[in-house]
């Protein structure tokens, strides 16, 4: 078959005509502008020919260091046509980080989104022998030191002088792409040693596409995405490409702070995104909900529980709704969860992706509750995203959901998750010893967590294996089971549990601050500074109360025994996050190892 992604500007071009497909911020109306197809694939065509004008060769790897822009989704295309391998850096990278995915994939052209990006290139480009030349997007100043550099639409302007030599290469390359082509490498966040590059060929993105075209049944071109995750992420990634390839209207947030905004403006009908979003939008939800009067916080809490009958205990298993049920849940929805829905932004969602880390079922369990389609899943970057999700009906609340067509899943040794299928990379970048590694004997991934199936069939995932620890007691402990139940609560905004080797399970927890500071003014708490507020008495009373409900159900040995509340949040600029918000384990039990000691005294 043909490559999807090769051709996918000019197809859609072809069907579309100047349908809206792409959708940009532009600053100077503070609005969300669409643009169409058929100018997509002439700008597509002609960055092609730049590229070529700039040598770039076949197989050969380009970076793209930038936010997300459109002009980064039609680099993507470009370097498709011309069977050329664009690799996606975190915005927010190193110049450390970045220099590493340079030398290790051997970059010929760096393309920048601004300037911090920028002037970490011109770095680059003298300590890197492979970078040629760099790209600018927007409206970045060339520096006067800048020998290197060209802006995009210059590269665009270059490639439309190109001339017929160099159309016809475009051509040809084009027509000679394989599925066996690296379409990709993806880096991983790395949350310990260094990041691998995953290699993604063509025919995994033509598998991954076709699959989810099965699967996500409900979605159509009448949809709209918001591009919200980083284009720098697998999920992301391919879950733009997947809206592109559908016809779904794709409009880029040009800043991940304005999100809310974002969404607000856009209305989008569907979005991939990370549970951290959804908690954070069940934390301010409860909150408005506490600030209720009784009376109609009672109300409240009813009409939520009508939603959970209606829509988990008939719709979700494809059976009639009662009469009476249905009536009191449109009279509910009319009046309390389409106005939640549409002050969020998603007043006309239809499913809303979410992976990348555990997300407490309650959480899961209340979106549904009030009409938003959380769709469940898990997958990896050495698989073209997803392995499992949601379906349509059926899915069961606390899991990943199922198996996706084409994919084979199996519990090995450690009740680790193995994956075999076609959207399975190839191995990791001038790995060999870590790719063998990668695989079992006859073949399948080791994805380093671990699971298990239901009775259901559907995949329940216990924790990363590198996560999980081991207590001097001999009792094995999952952290994230822990991190995602704490979470939940509405005074604490990041958990990490610690108790490797220790006689117990303890956990330094960064508490929401605004919600924290607003119990210490109705509770007439004083305090002069952040500091102050964590290590007050009444406060750690408090939290260590609602710490005890949300472990009820545990086992005395995972329960947490101690915390410390800690003034300042963990961060990817103190390298304790990764750029996919990941904690970074050894980093925090390192920098923290002192108020962790405390814990054991």
């Amino acid at each position: 078959m043909d490559n999807i992604l090769t051709h996918l500007a000019q197809t859609q071009a072809a069907k579309y005509a100047d349908r809206r497909a792409l959708g940009y911020y532009t600053a100077a109306h503070g609005l969300y502008e669409p643009m169409g197809w058929t100018e997509i694939a002439e700008t597509v065509n002609m960055l092609a020919a730049g590229m070529l004008r700039l040598n770039v060769g076949v197989q050969e790897c380009i970076a793209v260091f930038s936010e997300n822009m459109r002009e980064a989704v039609m680099t993507d295309l470009a370097a498709y046509l011309i069977r050329a391998v664009p690799v996606s850096i975190y915005a927010t990278s190193s110049h450390q980080q970045v220099k590493y995915i340079i030398d290790d994939a051997k970059a010929s052209v760096l393309f920048v989104g601004d300037e911090a990006q920028y002037r970490i290139a011109l770095r680059i480009a003298d300590e890197c022998k492979s970078v040629r030349q760099i790209v600018r997007y927007g409206d970045i100043a060339r520096s006067r030191h800048d020998a290197c550099s060209i802006s995009f639409d210059e590269l665009v302007s270059i490639g439309s002088e190109a001339g017929a030599a160099i159309t016809d290469e475009v051509g040809v390359r084009s027509r000679t792409a394989s599925a066996d082509d690296i379409a990709t490498l993806i880096y991983t966040s790395g949350t310990t040693g260094e990041p691998k590059g995953a290699i993604l060929p063509h025919s995994c993105f033509n598998a991954a596409l076709s699959i989810h075209k099965e699967r996500l049944a409900t979605l159509s071109e009448d949809d709209t995405s918001l591009c919200f995750l980083p284009l720098s992420h697998i999920f992301e990634k391919a879950w733009t490409y997947f809206c592109l390839y559908r016809g779904i209207y794709v409009t880029i947030n040009h800043d991940p702070k304005e999100i809310q905004h974002a969404i607000r403006q856009v209305r989008p009908t569907c979005m991939c995104s990370v549970p951290r979003f959804w908690e954070k939008a069940y934390l301010a939800i409860e909150e408005q909900i506490h600030k209720m009067p009784a009376v109609k916080r009672k109300l409240v809490r009813y009409a939520i529980n009508t939603g959970r009958v209606r829509n988990l205990d008939y719709v979700r298993h494809g059976r009639k709704v009662p009469s009476l049920l249905e009536r009191r849940y449109k009279f509910f929805d009319k009046r309390i969860f389409e106005p939640v829905r549409r002050a969020i932004g998603i007043d006309h969602g239809n499913i809303f992706p979410t992976a990348g880390a555990p997300l407490a079922p309650a959480i899961v369990t209340f979106f549904h509750s009030i009409g938003i389609n959380i769709v469940v899943g898990y997958g990896l970057s050495e698989t073209t995203a997803t392995v499992t999700c949601f379906p349509d009906t059926g899915y069961v609340i606390g899991s990943v959901g199922t198996v996706l067509p084409e994919i084979e899943v199996k519990i090995g040794a450690d009740n680790e998750i193995l994956v075999k299928g076609p959207t399975v990379m190839r191995g990791y970048l001038n790995k060999p010893q870590v790719t063998a590694d990668a695989f079992t004997s006859d073949g399948w991934l080791r994805t380093g967590d671990a699971g298990h199936f239901d009775a259901s069939g559907a995949l329940v995932l216990t924790d990363r294996l590198k996560d999980m620890f081991k207590t001097s007691n001999g009792k094995y402990i999952a952290p994230q089971m822990l991190e995602s139940r704490l979470g939940q609560d509405r005074y604490i905004d990041q958990v990490v549990v610690i108790g490797d080797r220790r006689k117990y399970v303890t956990a330094l927890i960064i508490p929401a601050f605004d919600a924290l500071k607003e119990y210490a003014r109705q509770m007439n708490i004083s305090y002069g500074n952040v500091d102050e507020l964590v290590k007050n008495g009444a406060i750690r009373h408090m939290i260590g109360e609602r710490i005890e409900r949300l472990q009820q159900g545990l086992s005395g040995f995972e329960r947490i025994k101690k915390f410390t509340l800690l003034p300042e949040a963990f961060t990817m600029e103190r390298g304790e996050l990764t750029n996919t918000l990941k904690i970074k384990r050894p980093v925090i039990n390192a920098r923290y190892a002192r108020e962790i000691d405390k814990m054991y005294i």
